[in-house]
């Protein structure tokens, strides 16, 4: 039967913890919108406090995820046990985006010292937490990590990086601002 929780607690953060990929769902207040629904690999969360997580964006095929939460701020993790008791997790909250060029960059990304390159860092202020059964979520064996995403990331050059990021993420696919220079921001 589905729980709701007031607060992260150990066990809780221990779930957490022991999951290999989580997934991050938002959405755009148009009805006509998209919803964006992400998964995320790697060591790439971490629990800031009972009320609080952040994970490192390292970028991929779209800019949803941050054009939706500068717009509303919602955003829902799911982290399903596809090995062991079966159970789904779900943080509700309000997510905060910094991005790689702006104030604050660094200290949110020194929470995830095994990556030296992101897009930008999501912190989620959690309101509400609840489980529920997993029933459906099939048994995985997890093999490791695909290396593509970080590779693609690293082997260009800072600069040419930063660009492209710029490029192909200046908006999200219902035209939502993504990636904004800052000098197109004033």
């Amino acid at each position: 039967m589905a729980k709701t929780y007031d607060a992260l607690d150990d066990r809780l953060i221990g779930f957490i913890k022991a999951q290999k990929m989580f997934f991050v769902a938002t959405a755009p207040l148009s009805a006509q919108g998209s919803v964006n629904l992400s998964p995320k690999g790697y060591d790439s969360l971490a629990v800031i406090d009972a009320h609080t997580v952040a994970y490192v964006d390292l970028g991929g095929s779209g800019i949803e995820t941050l054009a939706h939460v500068r717009e509303n701020g919602r955003v829902t993790l799911m982290f399903c046990a596809f090995e062991g008791p079966a159970s789904i997790l779900r943080l509700y909250g309000r997510g905060e985006a910094v991005n790689f060029d702006e104030p604050g960059f660094a200290e949110a990304m020194a929470l995830f010292p095994a990556f030296d390159r992101a897009r930008s860092v999501i912190t989620l202020h959690i309101d509400r937490i609840a489980d529920s059964c997993g029933w459906g979520v099939p048994f995985m064996d997890f093999r490791g990590e695909r290396d593509q995403l970080v590779r693609h990331i690293a082997h260009r050059p800072d600069a040419e990086w930063r660009e492209r990021r710029y490029e192909s993420n200046a908006t999200s696919i219902d035209g939502l601002p993504g990636l904004v220079r800052k000098s197109q921001a004033n």
